[in-house]
C-alpha cells in the first residue's frame, strides 16, 4: 500500500498539541541547561562495579594477580570522573527543587571516593552472601554458577552500592541503580532497607523489600516475598502522606521466609530463627524460634479415574 504524503500535513499539528503538554503537564517533562543523571551512564558505572568486585566474571577475561591491579586501577579511574559527573548533576537538580546552592562538584566528588573507598568492605560482605547463597541452595554447583545465573546476588550487589549512596544522601541515584536491578531480576529492594550479611535470596522473581525495612544477619528469602507498610500515616491536617516514618517490617537473624509470604508494617517484628511458611499473612510480630504456617486447604478433584469410564466418575477431598 503506498505511503499517502498528504498525510504528513498533520504532523506538524501533532508536534504543537505535544508541546503544548509540557507546560500542561510540568511536572513529566525535565527541560533546561541542567542535565540529569544520566540513566545509561548509571547502567554503564554498574557494570565497570561488577569487574570490580567479581573480576574475571564480566567483560575482560584472562585477568591474574599480575595484570589485575592495573585493570581495576584503569576503572577506579574513570569510575570517580564518571561518578563524580553524575553526583553533581543529581545534586544540582535537587538543590534547584529546593532553592539551595552549593559547590556541586566538591561535594559530589567528596561522595565518589568515599563510594570507591567502600569497596573492599563491600565485597567482604558480598563474599559472605555468595557463600549463603551456596550454603542455602543445594542445586548450586559452586560458585561460578552463583556469581553467573542467580538473580537473587545481582540484586542484592545492586542494593548494597546503591545503599552506600543513599547513607552519602546522593539523591535519586540510588533509586535509579535499584530499579534497574528490579527490571533486569524481577527483584524490589529499595535502597533505603538495611540488610545485614550472609543474605540468600532464593529464585527471587516478585521479591519487593521496602524502603523501612530492617533485616539481620542470615536471613534467607524465596520468591514473591513482600516486606511491605500494612499502612501509610497521612498528616492530621493535610491528609498528606507522612514520609521518613518506618513503615516496613523488622526481620531479626537467620530468620527463613518461604514463597509468596507477606509481611507488613512498621511495628512488625519477626524474631530471630524463626520460619515463615509460604502464603502467610503477617501484621503482627513473631516470637523468636516461631514457625507460622498455613494449615493444609482441602484440595478436591474430579474427573475420572480411567480414560474408558469403567470405574465410574472421580469426585473426592483430601
Amino acid at each position: 500500500m503506498a505511503t499517502d504524503l498528504r498525510l504528513k500535513d498533520s504532523l506538524p499539528a501533532i508536534t504543537e498539541r505535544i508541546v503544548e503538554t509540557y507546560e500542561e503537564c510540568g511536572g513529566m517533562n525535565h527541560l533546561g541547561h541542567s542535565p540529569l543523571p544520566s540513566y545509561r551512564e548509571i547502567v554503564d558505572i554498574l557494570g565497570d562495579f561488577r569487574e570490580i568486585l567479581y573480576p574475571g566474571y564480566g567483560r575482560r577475561q584472562n585477568l591474574h594477580m599480575g595484570n589485575v591491579g592495573y585493570h581495576v586501577g584503569d576503572l577506579i579511574d574513570s569510575l570517580h570522573d564518571r561518578l563524580t559527573q553524575q553526583i553533581a548533576r543529581a545534586f544540582r537538580h535537587d538543590c534547584k527543587a529546593k532553592d539551595l546552592e552549593t559547590d556541586f562538584e566538591a561535594e559530589a566528588q567528596l561522595d565518589a571516593i568515599r563510594l570507591l573507598e567502600s569497596i573492599p568492605e563491600l565485597r567482604r560482605t558480598l563474599a559472605d552472601d555468595v557463600q549463603a547463597a551456596f550454603d542455602g541452595d543445594p542445586a548450586a554447583k559452586n560458585f561460578n554458577e552463583i556469581l553467573f545465573c542467580y538473580p537473587g546476588l545481582s540484586a542484592i550487589t545492586v542494593f548494597r552500592i546503591a545503599h552506600e549512596l543513599h547513607l552519602l544522601g546522593v539523591p535519586l541515584i540510588p533509586r535509579m541503580m535499584t530499579e534497574y536491578a528490579h527490571g533486569k531480576t524481577g527483584i524490589d529492594i529499595h535502597p533505603g532497607a538495611t540488610i545485614g550479611r550472609r543474605f540468600f535470596i532464593d529464585h527471587g522473581t516478585g521479591v519487593v523489600i521496602g524502603e523501612t525495612t530492617h533485616i539481620g544477619e542470615g536471613v534467607k528469602i524465596y520468591q514473591g516475598v513482600t516486606l511491605g507498610a500494612l499502612s501509610f500515616p497521612r498528616d492530621e491536617h493535610t491528609g498528606e502522606i507522612l514520609r521518613g516514618t518506618k513503615r516496613h517490617p523488622t526481620i531479626e537473624d537467620e530468620v527463613v521466609i518461604y514463597a509468596n509470604a507477606t509481611i507488613l508494617g512498621g511495628n512488625t517484628v519477626v524474631g530471630h530463627h524463626s520460619v515463615i511458611g509460604s502464603s502467610a499473612w503477617i501484621t503482627r510480630s513473631i516470637a523468636p524460634y516461631t514457625t507460622v504456617t498455613i494449615e493444609n486447604p482441602k484440595l478436591r478433584y474430579r474427573g475420572t479415574a480411567d480414560p474408558t469410564g469403567d470405574i465410574g466418575a472421580l469426585d473426592y477431598q483430601i
